[in-house]
């Protein structure tokens, strides 16, 4: 098994469409990338302890690709929004890719060139790839919350959909 860290605003968004892929053993809501220990949902929703919203994604390589993963990252942002994703603004809603070793980061890096390259966006792409720092797992009323708040998440989910099926209509037909 390895391991991906991915940061695309309020992670509630970003646990679904890892979820039930095949390959993907776990994934959990956290926290990673401040300078605090053990943050509470609270402090980070702060904004005093550097702390990103994340995801951690466990898979097998043998069964889905990294690359795959990123593929599927990049569909469920805005990379072109530094300050927050969709209706959640701020440092802790960055989007982000952090990696946990050469390899990664190399395939991190190639993937948002040939996002920018692709045209799909006029402006820059400004996710960054930054090395992995401890990741602290979210209380548990955040773990998998689109399936326990259904209602609360499409509410919170509308915006983020409509940008998507905007930018990634074919991908998703």
């Amino acid at each position: 098994m390895e391991r991906a860290i991915f940061a695309g605003g309020c992670f509630w968004c970003m646990i679904q469409p890892f979820d039930e892929l095949e390959g993907v053993h776990s994934i959990f809501s956290g926290y990673t990338a401040g300078h605090t220990e053990n943050p509470t949902y609270e402090e980070v929703k702060s904004h005093q302890t550097g702390h990103t919203e994340a995801v951690e994604i466990i898979f097998d390589p043998e069964k889905i690709s990294y690359e795959d993963l990123l593929t599927i990252y990049w569909q469920q942002t805005d990379p072109t929004d530094a300050f927050g994703q969709f209706e959640d603004r701020g440092d802790n809603y960055r989007p982000a890719i952090f990696y946990l070793n050469e390899e990664q980061r190399q395939k991190a890096e190639a993937s948002k060139e040939a996002l920018q390259a692709s045209g799909r966006f006029t402006d820059p792409i400004v996710t960054t790839i930054e090395p992995a720092q401890p990741f602290y797992l979210a209380e548990e009323e955040h773990q998998e919350y689109y399936k326990k708040n259904p209602e609360n998440f499409a509410r919170n989910h509308a915006r983020r959909a409509a940008f998507l099926e905007n930018h990634w209509e074919q991908e998703h037909a």
